[in-house]
């Protein structure tokens, strides 16, 4: 039985974007009748969004593919400010050119998600700099500063974490949670906008939104945060060894993106199919259920459907089909040695721990001691299936094979494929 009377808050849901929501049954109602306008802000920080934005562009998705209408807000006012919500020191300051620049690079990802238009339901894109550069100093203090309480702005987490930690917080800085309150009052004047989303973190600054909106007459709104989403090893979504997984295919490449996804950790497959894709959820139930080799087809979907949603299905099969050749046909043609995994080490490959990276190692041939083996592991030159590994008591198990087999890297031109005999 369905929680909601929407299929918006229902997908949402069902594929685990849900944190927290304000007045739930008067926002249900709002999306039910396909009423709804909610947006998201997006400041022009960098030239691209980066997968750790990947959460909220697919809450505009389902806001829009549910017959409501979204908001992708540019922020090119509040960039200038910075947000300091999660922050341990002040944000570099960027010229307006260098936001100009960014927000054109960002602008490129979102017409992937979204159909944007002048119909009721069509996206659009307003940038907060419009209203913002406007304001006047006095103005703002009497009109808009006059509903903030410090006490109440000092207890929000933003500010709070920054003075317990002995960091230091700009005047600047501490005004950027005004400045997204009165975004949302403007796109309720101009555009109906009835809800708020971000991540777990902004509730504060949405919530300050929705009080603003209040005492400045307007109807109600409504606030929706999604969790933090982390890899089950804990780690921020989107934190490689390498650095952020950009968007933009000029920053990472459709093949790079696809790679991105079809490493992901066994324990995070499911959960990230239901965020990140838009397959349908029975079969992701099937999907979610594959263990051991056959997890790879769970992780293959993955790849393919997030690649397709960004880039595109033919970028998506090159992606794959460009991996599969590295894993057969490339590596053969590379003349790239194989070794076999001995059945006395194979109870351990295919048993619950799995096998030792260190033991995996010495099975290439390519060092001569454990020693050697452990030293390459902690100075971060060993790579398996082209991820640098990271943890001394990493195991290989059935799920690291690809097309048969696993390739090991030691440095940057040496290569071996192992496979169980």
């Amino acid at each position: 039985m369905s929680a909601f009377k929407s299929d918006f808050l229902n997908v949402l849901q069902q594929r685990g974007f849900i944190h927290q929501i304000s007045d739930p049954e008067s926002l249900d109602a709002l999306a039910a009748r396909g009423e709804l306008v909610g947006y998201i802000g997006f400041d022009c920080t960098a030239s691209s969004l980066h997968v750790g934005s990947m959460v909220q562009i697919m809450c505009l998705y389902w806001l829009q593919r549910t017959g409501n209408k979204p908001i992708a807000l540019m922020g090119g006012g509040t960039t200038r400010v910075g947000d300091p919500s999660g922050k341990d020191e002040t944000r570099k300051i960027l010229s307006i050119e260098e936001i100009e620049r960014n927000k054109e690079g960002i602008k490129q990802v979102f017409s992937k998600f979204l159909h944007f238009g002048h119909d009721k339901h069509d996206a659009i894109m307003p940038d907060n700099a419009e209203w913002l550069t406007q304001l006047n100093w006095i103005e703002m203090l009497r009109d808009i500063g006059r509903h903030f309480s410090v006490n109440r702005m000092l207890a929000m987490d933003s500010v709070k974490l920054r003075l317990e930690r002995d960091q230091e917080m700009s005047f600047i800085e501490f005004n950027y949670m005004i400045l997204q309150a009165y975004d949302y009052a403007v796109l309720n004047k101009r555009y109906d906008c009835r809800l708020q989303m971000g991540g777990s973190d902004q509730w504060g600054n949405i919530v300050n939104g929705i009080d603003l909106g209040r005492r400045m007459g307007t109807p109600q709104l409504h606030a929706l945060t999604t969790p933090l989403i982390t890899t089950s090893s804990g780690e921020k979504m989107g934190k490689t060894a390498s650095g952020a997984v950009w968007l933009n295919a000029d920053m990472k490449s459709p093949y790079d993106y696809w790679q991105f996804w079809r490493n992901t950790d066994d324990a995070d497959v499911a959960r990230f199919l239901k965020l990140f894709t838009t397959l349908p959820l029975d079969e992701i139930g099937r999907l979610a259920v594959l263990r051991g080799a056959e997890i790879n087809e769970a992780k293959k979907a993955l790849a393919d459907s997030a690649t397709s949603l960004l880039h595109g299905t033919e970028a998506a099969r090159v992606s794959a089909e460009a991996a599969r050749q590295t894993f057969e046909e490339g590596l053969i043609a590379e003349n790239l040695p194989t070794e076999l995994i001995p059945a006395h080490e194979q109870k351990y490959f295919y048993g619950p721990e799995g096998l030792s990276v260190v033991i995996a190692v010495q099975l290439t041939q390519l060092v001569r001691s454990n020693g050697e083996a452990r030293r390459l592991i902690e100075s971060r030159g060993v790579k398996i299936n082209d991820v640098t590994v990271t943890d001394i008591m990493k195991t290989i198990t059935p799920a690291d094979l690809r097309d048969g087999v696993i390739k090991i890297s030691l440095g940057k031109k040496r290569h071996v494929l192992l496979k169980p005999a």
